[in-house]
């Protein structure tokens, strides 16, 4: 396990290597190959023929955010913080960000999502449809885009809370297990008073690339806290597909749950992803896979990453099938 610390002082080696710290991506890995890319918290650019991401109420929507300094978990020596998207009623998402919000400290990093995956325009234009190929930056097929219009025709965007926690870099299964128990603890009952939900709202978590890969240890961990798991560009490799694979069986075993992985085209943990559904499929673990076009990058978090989270999230946390 990585703390905070040492993150910031990798991120700070890597600036004396030429790496600026404003070129952090979603992951580590993405660095070590130099395909981060320095990316405004603005809009993306669309991809070829997509229409202007929306703007508007989108662009004001951080007022409504809530940010709160936590309690501290005592196995992780450090504080902790959130910053929640309210939403009087609705179900409570916990969504974690990637490495690159990791090291950007416990304030920046709390802001991942706000300011730098596009949720607060996600969630406007979600609740204005029809989207169009610029809500995802233009990453997305035009079967999918139709699916989703279609749906969200037949039943309109209701919202969820979002709660988007600084996180921690955990790997392994016993870290997740032990930052759980402060969640369930610490971070959930003041996310849910801070957001506005029930204590007995449906709880899910997701997360892109590290926190994908997180919400995924979490969510097989603690199948009695999440209602549903989701994962963005997780950071799964090969050779821990088995593994990953035997956890969420278990899990399944002990409460059948809502699970879905999405991963993109140019996401370089794509071939784990979808050995990690192969295995699932063997396994008897209903689940579903979506691959959109796209790189491992800001683009597509501000894009499919954001937008579809809340999609998957509205739905199955209400009891509604996914998309």
């Amino acid at each position: 396990m990585i703390g905070r610390r040492t993150l910031l002082g990798w991120a700070a080696a890597s600036s004396a290597a030429a790496v600026s710290t404003a070129v952090l991506g979603c992951d580590r890995e993405s660095l070590a190959r130099g395909e981060g890319r320095a990316e405004p918290s603005g809009a993306p650019a669309p991809g070829p023929g997509a229409a202007p991401l929306a703007t508007g109420a989108a662009e004001v929507a951080a007022s409504r955010w809530r940010e709160l300094d936590l309690d501290g978990n005592a196995s992780f020596h450090e504080p902790g913080r959130v910053t929640v998207r309210p939403e009087p009623g609705a179900p409570l998402v916990v969504a974690l960000h990637g490495a690159g919000e990791n090291a950007k400290g416990l304030v920046g990093g709390s802001r991942g999502f706000r300011d730098d995956y596009g949720l607060d325009r996600a969630y406007a234009r979600l609740g204005a449809p029809p989207l169009v190929e610029g809500d995802f930056g233009g990453f997305v097929r035009r079967d999918r885009l139709s699916t989703l219009n279609a749906a969200l025709a037949a039943r309109p965007f209701a919202g969820v809370a979002v709660a988007c926690p600084f996180t921690p870099y955990v790997q392994e299964l016993e870290g997740a297990k032990r930052w759980a128990g402060w969640l369930e603890e610490v971070l959930v009952p003041r996310a849910r008073e801070a957001g506005g939900t029930a204590a007995d709202a449906p709880l899910g978590i997701d997360g892109i690339s590290m926190g994908g890969r997180l919400a995924l240890l979490l969510g097989f961990a603690r199948p009695d806290l999440f209602a549903a798991v989701g994962a963005s560009q997780p950071a799964v490799k090969p050779d821990e597909v088995r593994y990953f694979a035997n956890l969420a069986a278990k899990a399944h075993a002990t409460r059948p749950r809502p699970l879905r992985l999405v991963s993109s085209q140019g996401d370089f943990y794509l071939e784990a992803i979808r050995a990690l559904s192969e295995a699932l499929r063997r396994r008897d673990v209903p689940h579903q896979l979506l691959v959109t076009p796209g790189p491992h990058d800001y683009p597509w978090n501000r894009g499919p990453g954001s937008t579809e989270m809340l999609v998957f999230h509205d739905r199955v946390l209400r009891g509604a099938p996914p998309v």
